[in-house]
């Protein structure tokens, strides 16, 4: 995962407290990060390419069955007709 887009966040997170905070905000900043990443890590999320991937699995499984659907509808009305 980018970490660099969580850094991000948790820097923006930080700079939006009010002035009186400042002294913390580098802590605040820390604690953050730390959250943001135990959370998404808790949510068993997957990467990009491996969405892709099982993306392209699901759409060939899906022709084949198609291909299949149709070889079977095939061969019963040969059977009828027969």
């Amino acid at each position: 995962m980018d970490t660099s887009k969580l850094d991000d966040l948790a820097r923006r997170l930080a700079a939006s407290l009010p002035e009186n905070l400042a002294a913390m905000r580098r802590e605040l900043e820390t604690n953050f990060r730390a959250t943001l990443r135990s959370g998404l890590a808790r949510m068993d999320l997957v990467t990009r390419e491996e969405f892709d991937v099982q993306q392209g699995v699901l759409r060939r499984t899906r022709e084949k069955l198609e291909a299949l659907q149709r070889e079977v509808k095939e061969l019963d009305e040969r059977h009828r007709s027969a």
